[in-house]
């Protein structure tokens, strides 16, 4: 009985000072630290209104309040929201190599075939190889180029469609996500993958698609309390872990039918090939060059091709909108489209470089509604110091661009549509508005390493099918229907609700 009354004192004590040196610990750690300010949130859960489909406002307000940037925390997670373009700089540029990793949710992960792909997998050689492939193979000019009959054919099937519905409201977000998601798939595998099997598959991958995207958009309380990930409490993980197999059952076996039958002949013999005949091509020809390139890199490479689609179709319904919110804008895009095309013919890709006025009205769509207003949340390899503050290992970082593209200091007028503001700005000293991420109050694609691998073709796809669009129809919102502009945040940034218009015929010949 003593010895165990002793052996429990004893316990007791050992407990009592090891709780006391690691609470010391702490405390010093925490005094010799100096982390960014921000709201306490409550005991255990942290910051709950994280959890907002609002988030990008709420962002906006607790910057105004703890200033550019500041942390919170969410149940074991914390978090720090960058929302000024000089710290963003230091993320992107002076610190770039220890920021280059995503912070991936549980859903996100699993989406990604545990993050091997080319948008969220590691930094490091992997990656390197996938992206290189991707780029100089697929996103080069020429392969662009040859790829323009798959784009043409996949606009005036859906010009003809609209053309069905003349006089009836058409719902442009169906309209476009059907577009943009079948021409990436098209490009991913329209020339191994023929004929009934094409439609075959098509038909059935867009739904799942749309399922996948939709759960990677879900809170998981598992994300911030990694502990109870081995539970799944809300059964994330495994909607996810299904939905998953069937994606890469697909694309598996697109992948295994183009390496068994070899390298087809291309699209219609102007050159180009799909991803899965770039693939066998390279195998044939070059086996050194893809060695290190996995199965599994392979189809989450293909996952990333198609999923971009969702962020393009999302740019285009946003601009559509911004189009028939501000009319004399959309008056405007039609002068120039007159001008450029004529009514007595049809958009063509050699048409969009003079198309100026349209490249302006798609890039102030893009500042007002970034389709990822954060970009995509990285996490420091390692602590580091930004803006004087510390910013611990394995955090999670929001670069919060929707703010920093609606700042008055650098945009007059900033909450205003006003495309003028992308003309003749090459000589402002932070840089050209553009695409590239060098200027660091406009990031819509990112900036970095890790800037989006996909902006050759993610311009060509907007303005070609934005203008093929608007110049055969004149588009108009239903009679006495005032345009609901509000958004909502899940995997992007995306409107509350339908967007319908409709369509009347512009060009002086039905045939066109």
């Amino acid at each position: 009985m003593i010895m165990n009354t002793l052996l429990v004192d004893s316990s007791l004590i050992a407990v009592s000072i090891l709780l006391l040196i690691v609470s010391m610990l702490w405390w010093i750690w925490k005094s010799s630290t100096k982390m960014p300010p921000g709201p306490r949130g409550l005991p255990i859960v942290g910051y709950l209104p994280f959890l907002r489909e609002d988030l990008h406002n709420q962002f906006i307000e607790l910057a105004h309040k703890y200033g550019p940037i500041y942390k919170f925390w969410i149940g074991n997670k914390l978090c720090v929201v960058i929302s000024s373009p000089s710290l963003i700089k230091q993320v992107v540029r002076d610190h770039d190599t220890i920021f280059s990793n995503r912070d991936l949710s549980v859903a996100t992960r699993i989406a990604t075939l545990d993050a091997n792909d080319i948008a969220l997998s590691p930094y490091g050689p992997g990656w390197r190889d996938s992206r290189k492939l991707f780029v100089h193979q697929l996103m080069n000019n020429s392969s662009l180029d040859a790829s323009y009959n798959l784009r043409k054919d996949q606009v005036m099937k859906a010009i003809k469609h609209v053309y069905s519905k003349i006089g009836t409201g058409v719902d442009i977000c169906e309209l476009v996500y059907e577009i943009v998601v079948s021409l990436m798939m098209s490009m991913a595998w329209g020339s191994t993958v023929q004929g009934e099997a094409r439609d075959k598959i098509g038909s059935g991958f867009l739904p799942l698609l749309a399922s996948v995207l939709e759960g990677m958009g879900k809170p998981n309380i598992s994300d911030y309390f990694p502990i109870l990930s081995m539970f799944d409490i809300q059964g994330v993980g495994k909607e996810m872990k299904s939905l998953m197999q069937r994606v890469e059952c697909v694309i598996g076996d697109i992948i295994d039918e183009g390496m068994k039958t070899g390298l087809n002949s291309d699209h219609k013999g102007d050159g180009f090939t799909d991803f899965v005949q770039m693939i066998v091509g390279l195998k044939e020809k070059d086996p050194v060059k893809i060695s290190s390139l996995t199965r599994t890199q392979v189809v989450g490479m293909f996952i990333n091709i198609i999923t971009s689609g969702n962020d393009t179709s999302s740019t285009i319904i946003w601009v559509m909108s911004e189009l028939l919110n501000n009319p004399e804008v959309m008056e405007m895009a039609r002068k120039e489209l007159n001008e450029v095309v004529g009514l007595n013919n049809t958009v063509e890709e050699l048409h969009i470089p003079k198309l100026v006025y349209l490249d302006a009205v798609i890039k102030e769509s893009m500042r007002l509604h970034p389709i990822a207003p954060f970009l995509i949340p990285r996490t420091p390899s390692k602590s580091c110091t930004v803006g004087g503050y510390t910013i611990p290992k394995n955090s999670g970082i929001f670069l919060n661009v929707f703010s920093v593209q609606r700042d008055p200091i650098a945009f007059d007028n900033p909450l205003e549509f006003k495309p003028e503001r992308f003309f003749n700005n090459s000589s402002s000293s932070a840089g050209k508005l553009d695409f590239r991420g060098n200027n660091f109050n406009y990031l819509p694609f990112g900036s970095g390493r890790r800037i989006c691998a996909g902006i050759p073709l993610a311009e060509r796809l907007l303005r070609y099918i934005l203008a093929s669009l608007l110049h055969s129809f004149d588009w108009q919102l239903p009679e006495g229907e005032n345009l609901d502009m509000s958004d909502k945040l899940s995997t992007t940034l995306t409107r509350s609700t339908p967007l319908y218009a409709i369509p009347v015929p512009r060009l002086s010949d039905s045939n066109l």
